[in-house]
């Protein structure tokens, strides 16, 4: 069973479907994945845009929009209080006119939809930046409880292979408490995969065998995540072929509890989970699913400006599954 077919498993199960708000109604794309996901009643949509131009766009296309929700930022009956509203969560920081301006933009639209609990989660990117789906989220929903970032967690994936890369898209050069948050966030999304975590903080040494800088910081990564959450087995700082090849773990590694074993792969910093995520895709033939934003106090999550709607429909299925266990 693939990632997403083991998603759709888990959000078909679920007893009350997740609302998801997609900001690019108007897209052909967005409009294609979400009439799907909603004719499987695997979640309640919302998109945002011009209703009338949406109901054009989806008799072109033979789309049923009967029982998805629209909503137009610029005629919303409830704008003004919303506004009010985004005012307060900023802390002054925009004054209400400018709140106005911003919220007739439909990814803060949306974010301020997640943030008064009208939707569950969102799914943005197709006509944005990353920095236009990510700003508004982090400025609105903001990190979780005990968070102070976000990460972005690919899992990867092979036949009956599974594993999970971190960071691989918002980091660029983490610290210690940085790494030892990511690699809190890549667990969590290795179990919501059905995965029991195990997590190597990767370098280029293992156990000591070099020094340096670079080599320390993972070293009191490893420590901070060990000692924040000893229910995990984790283990650092591990060269990859020490992390993932048992033999290898005997020879270099071999107290380890993780070592040989391991299936949350932590990178030292972005180019390095950048490079290596592709690295396995190109080279080794997985399929590489995300980012998956995680840190986030509710799920948000980034297409491709050139995504698919099957992609889209995708990270429907994927952003739901986050809702399931963000509630659980």
């Amino acid at each position: 069973m693939s990632v997403f077919e083991l998603f759709k498993e888990q959000v078909k199960k679920a007893k009350v479907k997740p609302r998801l708000v997609f900001p690019e109604g108007e897209d052909i794309r967005i409009l294609d994945a979400a009439t799907r996901l909603e004719a499987e009643g695997l979640v309640e949509i919302i998109l945002l845009g011009n209703k009338e131009k949406i109901h054009e766009i989806a008799k072109e296309n033979g789309f049923k929009l009967t029982d998805i929700k629209i909503i137009d930022p610029e005629t919303y009956p409830d704008f003004e209080e919303m506004c009010e509203k985004f005012v307060e969560i900023r802390h002054g920081k925009n004054t209400l006119d400018e709140a106005k301006k911003m919220l007739k933009t439909t990814t803060y639209f949306g974010t301020m939809l997640v943030k008064m609990e009208i939707a569950d989660g969102m799914v943005s990117g197709a006509a944005h930046s990353t920095a236009d789906t990510v700003r508004p989220a982090l400025q609105i929903v903001k990190t979780a409880k005990g968070m102070h970032r976000v990460s972005g967690v690919m899992i990867m994936e092979r036949e009956d292979e599974r594993y999970i890369f971190s960071d691989c898209a918002m980091n660029i050069d983490p610290d210690s408490d940085t790494l030892a948050e990511i690699g809190y966030q890549a667990a969590k999304v290795a179990k919501m995969a059905e995965l029991d975590p195990k997590v190597a903080f990767l370098s280029f040494s293992t156990k000591g065998s070099a020094s340096g800088d670079m080599v320390t910081k993972v070293q009191e990564a490893t420590r901070k995540f060990q000692d924040s959450h000893s229910d995990i087995p984790a283990d650092g700082e591990l060269q990859f072929d020490a992390a993932f090849v048992p033999s290898v773990a005997k020879s270099k590694a071999p107290n380890s509890k993780v070592a040989g074993h391991a299936n949350v792969f932590i990178f030292p910093e972005l180019q390095s989970g950048n490079i290596g995520y592709k690295i396995a895709q190109r080279l080794g033939n997985f399929s590489a699913v995300g980012p998956v934003l995680e840190g986030l106090a509710a799920p948000i999550n980034d297409l491709s400006r050139g995504a698919s709607s099957e992609d889209v429909y995708l990270m429907g299925i994927l952003t739901a599954a986050q809702v399931l266990a963000k509630d659980e």
